[in-house]
């Protein structure tokens, strides 16, 4: 795949993530209609019933403060994945949903863990460490911008605030750079030059054959002068004869 193909903008980059937010908050404007809510379906640590949050966690959120604070991060994060890594976009939020959800159910506190915090930490951690992996300078950049703007989130890997799921944050950062290892196919690679490939040989190098060994330029002939010698390049060239003729003027006889 050539790298135009990998930065290359479509409706997707927008559509999904927006659809994805529209959901999150449907969710959230039907519990409050109708008075049900699904705290019960999210991860209850180490046990049967509470796995079904593995995969319902990131669709529930405990007030609309909570499904704020995750919505423009989700939105945001969610557009660079779309856009930088495309072809393992779906991977990434489908694997990382249900990766990180099993680790917080296996580490989490006895307490139900909702909200798609989880997955942004997943898509925190895979964006900076797969941008400094590949060490292509788009995606280092890109790390560098996800590092300005949620770098303070390390902070909430740890027990920090009562009520923060901070096992979720630690499961997805877990997730996302694990993600960053593994998924290295369809990703753009850096440009590398004739010399930086494996099978690069010095000496044959049109280039380099103009210089010598302490870097001075040698000046080369044209072939065909060094493949003549100088009296047979002077025969080549074409000669020019001129014939003079004396006539006599009768008129002073």
């Amino acid at each position: 795949m050539k790298e135009h193909d990998h930065f290359k903008f479509s409706n997707g980059v927008i559509a999904y993530p927006l659809a994805f937010i529209l959901i999150l908050w449907y969710v959230f404007w039907f519990e409050v209609e109708t008075n049900i809510f699904f705290n019960k379906h999210g991860i209850y640590p180490r046990t049967l019933e509470g796995l079904q949050g593995v995969v319902f966690s990131p669709f529930i959120h405990s007030g609309i403060s909570h499904l704020y604070h995750n919505t423009i991060p989700l939105f945001v994060l969610s557009v660079a994945l779309f856009y930088f890594y495309r072809p393992i976009a779906w991977k990434v939020l489908g694997y990382g949903i249900l990766v990180s959800g099993f680790l917080t159910w296996c580490i989490g506190r006895p307490s139900y863990h909702i909200g798609a915090s989880g997955l942004i930490y997943v898509l925190v951690s895979f964006i900076f460490f797969k941008g400094v992996f590949a060490k292509h300078f788009r995606l280092i950049a890109l790390s560098l911008l996800v590092v300005f703007l949620y770098g303070s989130m390390i902070w909430y890997v740890v027990p920090m605030e009562e009520g923060i799921s901070w096992e979720g944050h630690l499961s997805g950062l877990i997730t996302g750079l694990f993600f960053a290892l593994i998924f290295k196919r369809e990703i753009a690679k850096p440009k590398k030059y004739a010399w930086e490939e494996p099978d690069y040989n010095e000496a044959e190098d049109e280039f380099l054959k103009q210089f010598d060994a302490d870097g001075n330029f040698i000046e080369h002939k044209p072939i065909e002068e060094e493949e003549l010698g100088e009296e047979d390049a002077r025969s080549e060239v074409p000669q020019t004869f001129y014939r003079y003729v004396f006539k006599e003027n009768k008129e002073e006889n």
